[in-house]
């Protein structure tokens, strides 16, 4: 017998030594296959980034697919698991604990069947078109793979309802008293011209890169798509969402009414906060933080010699014309000259700057009334979409000019957009790392930007301290109504009213903020845990490095690593610290 054949016998019966795996490679490569698999998951999140490779298609939602894919990710977990995390680079050591962390709160969420509560008032099926405000229209091929999305949006609407009917037969329906806003958002889409409908918008608007006939030749087949397809599947959306989802839907309005819901809201107070905090913790910090700001507030309304007490001086900024803009483009003009102002300004508190620039624009009509002050998106990772600041400008005369400064150092710079246009350019780091994170972190970070507001030459004049201070206050208030609404029992009229007391935000914007909290329960958690945080970081370098701390040097550092949980963040920042002295 040949030597070749003794070999592949003694191979074939496993008494060979075969090459063991490493550990590294067994990594690298499970990093890629589940970034793709999550590419090729989520096309509309693919296209956000600028992989147009999915650009015609949807998420698939059926009931089989959600499932195939939860069994996915608890596999994708336990091939984490088995990687020997000691076998990798310090570096690696990091990127797995932190992609099996991400793993691990999917996993945790599963047994309680979230996807079965589809519908949301502040985003959903029922205006879907507003993607297009994060889709590239550059190329005749942009096009026919919109249109080729808005051919299937009869699947996607008839799975929404799928999972809202299984959701119901198991007890789990959104409040009514969010539900009762979405017919008005479905009616949008109801028109009888196609040429009226949201998703013609795309093709209606002059596009000098696409030829006369193209265009021609988009715009009738957009007619007929919407005509075919669209409006036909949201006449059915809107019957059984009119008839039977809607009539179904629940009184009650916190997580705790849902079956196991307690545990439910444990479990995303603590995935939201990345602490492992309990509910009732984190109300006392909320009720504490109040006190304090309520303290410092008192503080500003005194320095004015106002005759009055505190809700006096609160009804006194909600209702004096002083404060507001009569137009919604005065008001969108205030927004864009407060962010070229403090743009300048941003090199004497850091040493690295995104190179991706970010645009101010106008919250989309169909969902202004129901959305909150602002938000923001992070820019494509091609570089083809900027970072764009999304601003309200649905009545004017409830949005107050003191707390225009606040809010764009908190969405805009240096808040969201310099922290994730920052963590997409780390090009040393995993995709995963690059484009998701952590909420306490990212939203941590937008509020401690605030509070750098006065070094940007910010809040010069009492009203707009007190707008900085009723932003803080806001979120001080979150934790309390929260918790209080999803954890101990509290009503949406008590959680408004402790609002109302509290802050001087006008009574829509209080509105649509306790119907958010209650649509998204927990994430309101992560803004004021994560700025606390954060200040107790910086308070100790200050403390430890006296005159040589350098500001510049301690955001680069704070920043450097992209969005991390809260305790991962605090070892690294030791670490520097550490090194500085």
């Amino acid at each position: 017998m040949s030597f070749t054949r003794i070999f592949v016998c003694l191979l074939a019966l496993g008494l060979m030594p075969t090459a063991e795996a490493d550990p590294t490679e067994d990594f690298h490569a499970l990093l890629d296959e589940v970034w793709e698999w999550q590419l090729r998951e989520s096309p509309m999140f693919a296209s956000r980034l600028g992989d147009r490779r999915f650009n015609d298609q949807w998420t698939d939602n059926s009931i089989a697919a959600i499932e195939r894919r939860q069994d996915e990710t608890r596999e994708f977990l336990r091939r984490t698991y088995e990687i020997d995390r000691t076998a990798l680079s310090e570096n690696d050591q990091l990127n797995h604990e932190l992609f099996r962390r991400s793993l691990q709160d999917r996993v945790d969420q599963f047994p309680f069947d979230g996807h079965l509560i589809p519908f949301y008032q502040r985003g959903g099926v029922q205006n879907i078109d507003s993607n297009t405000s994060q889709l590239r229209f550059a190329t005749v091929k942009d096009y026919e793979d919109w249109l080729a999305r808005l051919g299937k949006i009869d699947v996607v609407i008839e799975q929404t309802i799928a999972l809202a009917e299984a959701g119901r037969k198991h007890g789990l329906v959104s409040p009514k008293i969010l539900m009762e806003r979405i017919p008005d958002q479905i009616a949008v889409q109801l028109v009888d011209d196609a040429e009226d409908s949201p998703f013609y918008r795309v093709f209606a608007a002059d596009n000098d890169a696409i030829g006369e006939d193209d265009m021609a030749r988009l715009r009738a087949q957009a007619r007929d798509v919407i005509e075919d397809t669209v409006l036909p599947a949201y006449r059915e959306l809107d019957e059984y969402f009119t008839d039977t989802y809607l009539p179904n839907s629940r009184d009650s309005i916190g997580l705790s009414e849902l079956p196991n819901g307690e545990e439910w809201y444990e479990l995303r107070a603590r995935q939201f906060t990345t602490t492992q905090m309990s509910p009732d913790e984190i109300h006392r910090i909320g009720l504490n933080e109040v006190a304090r700001i309520r303290g410092e507030m008192q503080a500003v309304i005194d320095s004015l010699d106002f005759e009055g007490d505190f809700r006096d001086f609160l009804e006194f900024l909600r209702t004096d014309p002083q404060f507001y803009y009569d137009t919604p483009e005065e008001l969108y003009q205030a927004y864009l000259a407060t962010s070229k102002r403090i743009d300048p300004e941003l090199v004497k508190l850091f040493g690295t700057l995104p190179r991706m620039p970010y645009g101010v624009k106008p919250i989309p009509d169909s969902i202004a009334p129901d959305t909150t002050t602002a938000y923001y998106t992070r820019p494509a990772a091609d570089g083809s979409r900027a970072g764009i600041y999304w601003v309200n400008l649905y009545k004017p005369e409830v949005r107050p000019k003191y707390e225009i400064e606040v809010l764009s150092v908190h969405e805009a710079m240096p808040g969201h957009h310099l922290q994730l246009a920052i963590q997409q350019e780390l090009g040393d780091m995993p995709d995963f790392r690059r484009f998701m994170g952590f909420t306490a972190f990212s939203e941590g970070w937008g509020l401690y930007s605030e509070s750098l507001g006065y070094d940007l030459g910010l809040y010069k004049d009492p009203y707009s301290q007190f707008g900085a201070l009723t932003y803080e206050m806001w979120r001080a208030v979150r934790l309390v109504v929260d918790t209080g609404m999803h954890y101990k029992g509290w009503t949406r009229q008590q959680a408004i009213d402790f609002f109302k007391d509290n802050a001087a935000k006008t009574e829509l914007d209080i509105i649509n903020e306790i119907d958010r909290y209650i649509g998204w329960p927990g994430q309101a958690l992560a803004y004021k845990i994560g700025q606390l945080k954060m200040l107790q970081i910086r308070e100790r370098a200050e403390i430890a490095l006296g005159d040589a701390f350098d500001v510049r040097e301690f955001h680069d550092e704070l920043l450097g690593a992209g969005a991390l949980p809260l305790d991962i963040l605090e070892q690294r920042m030791d670490g520097w610290l550490e090194s500085q002295m």
